[in-house]
């Protein structure tokens, strides 16, 4: 492809006049990546990323570090949580039936207890589960039924 002075000359009012990179590709029957090594070989004015221009995002303040809170989130707790609304055909799956709570410290905790974490891990009442967990597994029989669901089946094809 030859730049002539004519084309040049085009390119050049066209890039001041703003118009993006593909428009003045398509004007002058050239990629717009052509346009953009010309534009720059002939150091033309930059101008800002049509991306960026759109995501302009307000200013938030910082919070000094010293400031911020060193402390995790609490999260809601599993019982808490909502639960989808599931149709009246599908039975639900079984909920373990509360039980006294077992102290075991964790560091006593063994593939024979169970691992099941009950709390949030920064609650002071944060523990385990600790009852006789499943041979081969790091739970209780209650908690295995919740960890464990048997996949649905494939139906046809993929979405």
């Amino acid at each position: 492809m030859d730049w002539t002075d004519e084309r040049i000359s085009e390119l050049t009012k066209l890039w001041n006049d703003g118009l993006s990179t593909a428009e003045i590709g398509k004007l002058l029957g050239i990629s717009k990546n052509a346009v953009v090594g010309k534009a720059h070989r002939l150091r033309l004015a930059a101008r800002p990323s049509p991306i960026r221009r759109m995501a302009v995002r307000p200013a938030t303040p910082r919070v000094p570090r010293a400031a911020r809170s060193t402390s995790l989130p609490t999260l809601p707790q599993a019982a808490t949580m909502a639960a989808p609304a599931k149709p009246a055909a599908v039975a639900a799956a079984p909920q373990p039936a509360p039980r006294p709570r077992v102290e075991v410290p964790a560091m006593q905790l063994s593939n024979q207890r169970c691992m099941w974490p009950v709390g949030h891990p920064g609650d002071g009442d944060f523990h385990f589960c600790g009852d006789r967990a499943l041979v081969g597994k790091p739970y209780c029989v209650a908690h295995c039924a919740v960890a464990y669901v048997k996949a649905k089946p494939k139906s046809g094809e993929a979405a």
